[in-house]
C-alpha cells in the first residue's frame, strides 16, 4: 500500500484508505469502478486527455453548464490532464503508474503499450500494481473489436430477450453491462488487493464486457449452456414463474411476482379467490407456468377492483411481493419512502452536487463523499508538482 498519498487529499476512513488508483479510463465501466472505489476511501487520480473525458460532452440533460452523465461517474476523484503526444506528460503518467496501488484503463488492448504504461512494463516497476484492463471482447481474438454496451448488448443475446414476442428486439434502458464490467472490476480489484496483502504479488485483471454480458444473463445462459434451449422474447413475462410480471389494475400496471407456492396462495388470499389455489391447474408453481393463459384473466379480473398503489399496500403487507411500475423520481420516492435516503450532496458551496447514495453499508468503514466530480485538470498543477517530486515513502 501508497505510504504517501496525494496532495492535499482530504484523509478518509474508509476500508480502502491509503490505496492509490491511477484511473485511465473513460466513459462509463471504469469511470464507474474508480467512483466506487473512491467511496470506500481510496485516493483516486483521474487521468484525462487534453479535451477530457468524453462523458464531460455528452448532454443534455446538464446541471449548470456540466453534463449530468459525467457528474453521475466522477465523483470522489481528482482530475489531471495529460497529453500522451508529449513526452514530459508520458513521464508524469509513468512516474503515477509506479506510485499506484490500482491502475485501471479501458484502451484497446495494448493502446498504452506505446506509452510504456501497459502491464508489462508498469510492473517491472511496480510489481505490486493490481493492472485492470477491461476491453470489449478481451485481449484475444476480439482484441479488433470495438467495445460499446449497445454492441454488446445485441451480441450477447440481451437484445433478443428484450421486449414483446412479436415485436423488435430492445436494448436494456440503461448500459447495463459496462455497469456489470465495471461491477466485475471492482471485485477483481478487491480480490487481487486482498491476495497481495498476503503474498506481495500484483496481478493483471482482465474484465470484457462480454463475459460480464454471458454471466449476468445468468438462467437464460444456463437454459442454453446446460439446458439447450435457447430462449426468446416474453415481454415482461417470465419463462419458468407465473405470475411473475406486470397485470393491470383499476388504474395501473402493477408488477406481481408470487415465486412459489406459499406466495401464490397469499395473493389469492388478498384477492378474495382462495380456491383457486387448490385448483389442480394452478396447485403449483410448474402448473401456473403451464396454465398461465388460463390463469392470467382470473387474477386480472380481481385485480381490477382498486388501483395498483392500494393493492401494493394491502400485497406487500400479506408477503406477496409486487411493485408499481414508477418512473425514475417516483424510485427515488419510494427509497425515500423506505429510509433508504437515496440522494446525497458531494462538494461545497456552489459545487456541492447532489448524488446518488452508494449502494453499499458498512457499519464500522461507512463510504463517504469527499470531493465533487472534479474540473477537467482542476488538480493538475499540484498533481504534476507531486509527482516530480521524489517519493518520500514508498511502498509497504
Amino acid at each position: 500500500m501508497s505510504e504517501s498519498s496525494t496532495p492535499d487529499r482530504p484523509s478518509g476512513a474508509g476500508p480502502l484508505s491509503g490505496v492509490l488508483v491511477a484511473d485511465f479510463s473513460r466513459i462509463l465501466a471504469g469511470p464507474y469502478a474508480t467512483m466506487l472505489l473512491a467511496d470506500l476511501g481510496a485516493d483516486v487520480v483521474k487521468v484525462e486527455g487534453p479535451h477530457g473525458d468524453d462523458t464531460r460532452s455528452w448532454m443534455p440533460p446538464v446541471r449548470g453548464d456540466v453534463s449530468t452523465y459525467y457528474l453521475g461517474i466522477n465523483r470522489g476523484k481528482r482530475s489531471v490532464a495529460l497529453d500522451l503526444r508529449q513526452e514530459s506528460d508520458v513521464a508524469i503518467a509513468r512516474e503515477l503508474a509506479r506510485r499506484a496501488d490500482v491502475l485501471i484503463e479501458n484502451f484497446k488492448p495494448d493502446g498504452l503499450a506505446k506509452y510504456g504504461l501497459d502491464f508489462d512494463t508498469v510492473r517491472r516497476d511496480n510489481p505490486g500494481v493490481i493492472y485492470t484492463s477491461i476491453t470489449g471482447f478481451g485481449s484475444g481474438a476480439g482484441r479488433h473489436v470495438p467495445g460499446y454496451d449497445l454492441m454488446v448488448q445485441a451480441i450477447s443475446g440481451l437484445m433478443s430477450l428484450t421486449g414483446d414476442p412479436d415485436g423488435p428486439p430492445y436494448r436494456a434502458g440503461i448500459s447495463v453491462f459496462d455497469v456489470m464490467a465495471g461491477n466485475h472490476a471492482t471485485i477483481g480489484i478487491l480480490a487481487a488487493l486482498r491476495h497481495r496483502d498476503a503474498t506481495g504479488e500484483g496481478q493483471l485483471i482482465e474484465v470484457n464486457l462480454l463475459s460480464s454480458a454471458l454471466t449476468g444473463l445468468v438462467n437464460h445462459s444456463s437454459a442454453y449452456v446446460a439446458g439447450d434451449t435457447v430462449p426468446y422474447r416474453m415481454g415482461n413475462a417470465h419463462p419458468s414463474v407465473f405470475p411473475y410480471e406486470p397485470l393491470p389494475t383499476a388504474d395501473n400496471d402493477l408488477i406481481v411476482t408470487a415465486a412459489n407456492d406459499g406466495q401464490f396462495r397469499k395473493l389469492c388470499e388478498v384477492l378474495g379467490i382462495t380456491a383457486i389455489a387448490d385448483d389442480p391447474r394452478f396447485a403449483r408453481n410448474a402448473d401456473r407456468t403451464a396454465n398461465r393463459e388460463e390463469l392470467r384473466p382470473l387474477l386480472i379480473e380481481q385485480l381490477r377492483k382498486r388501483g395498483a398503489e392500494e393493492w401494493f399496500d394491502l400485497l406487500v403487507e400479506a408477503g406477496v411481493p409486487s411493485g408499481p411500475i414508477n418512473t425514475i423520481d417516483g424510485g427515488f420516492a419510494m427509497a425515500e419512502r423506505f429510509g433508504l435516503e437515496p440522494v446525497v450532496s458531494v462538494g461545497e458551496g456552489e459545487r456541492a452536487v447532489p448524488t446518488t447514495r452508494h449502494p453499499i453499508r458498512f457499519s464500522a468503514t461507512p463510504a463517504t463523499y469527499r470531493l465533487p466530480p472534479p474540473q477537467l485538470d482542476e488538480h493538475g498543477d499540484e498533481l504534476r508538482k507531486w509527482l516530480s517530486e521524489p517519493e518520500e515513502q514508498g511502498r509497504v
